[in-house]
């Protein structure tokens, strides 16, 4: 019986690193979306959204029927709680990347960005991007040390985000008020995205140890 409840619990982590996969693809075609103003590829982004929130459902239905049927303590119970706050916010930050697109969409047959402040919101999806890449890569193998240092990764996201607050206004912003919050927006999108990531490493340091790290 505890053999089978532990492959159930390895399936879950295999789901949520499978989610993983999916938002990084999100945030990448988002930012290709973002940066080209090709409302096709916006479409694509908001369509495929709807499997990561079934996916996140099942989730959240073998995690549910664990708990009932299962009734873990110590060490299986802080694993199954863990799945449903990582898959929560895994599942948020493929919504985040949905509003990427959505304003990518919205400003067709526009690109949202100005050109001088694109080299920023690149770099962020950038940034973005490869912090999806990297949880999952933890989640996969629980690689504790990997955890902690993504946190390195969302101190450059903070630092693009204050450098696009700098160039938004900058004396020589010449786009109005709408490209203005736009930028605003995008910048708050993305540095969610790279919060939540941090959130599910810290988690996985949790599972792993039992403790989230000092700094949380």
């Amino acid at each position: 019986m505890r053999e089978a409840f532990h492959e159930q619990l390895d399936g879950v982590f295999d789901d949520l690193a499978g989610i993983c996969r999916s938002v990084e693809t999100a945030v990448r075609l988002a930012t290709q979306a973002l940066l080209s103003g090709d409302a096709a590829i916006a479409e694509q982004v908001i369509s495929a959204d709807a499997d990561i929130d079934k996916a996140k459902e099942k989730i959240e239905d073998t995690c549910f029927q664990l708990l009932s049927l299962q009734q873990p303590v110590a060490g299986d119970l802080r694993v199954v709680v863990s799945a449903l706050r990582m898959v929560t916010e895994l599942e948020r930050m493929g919504d985040l990347s949905v509003h990427v697109a959505k304003i990518a969409r919205l400003r067709v047959p526009d690109i949202a960005v100005p050109e001088e402040v694109r080299p920023t919101l690149a770099r962020m999806g950038e940034v973005a991007e490869d912090m999806v890449c990297r949880v999952e890569q933890i989640i996969t193998t629980k690689d504790v040390e990997a955890a902690i240092e993504l946190g390195r990764a969302d101190e450059i996201m903070d630092g693009l985000r204050r450098q696009s607050f700098a160039e938004l206004f900058a004396d020589e912003w010449a786009h109005g008020v709408e490209a203005a919050v736009d930028i605003a927006l995008l910048g708050r999108y993305y540095e969610r995205i790279a919060d939540h990531a941090v959130s599910v490493a810290n988690r996985v340091v949790y599972v792993v140890t039992g403790d989230f790290p000092v700094d949380v």
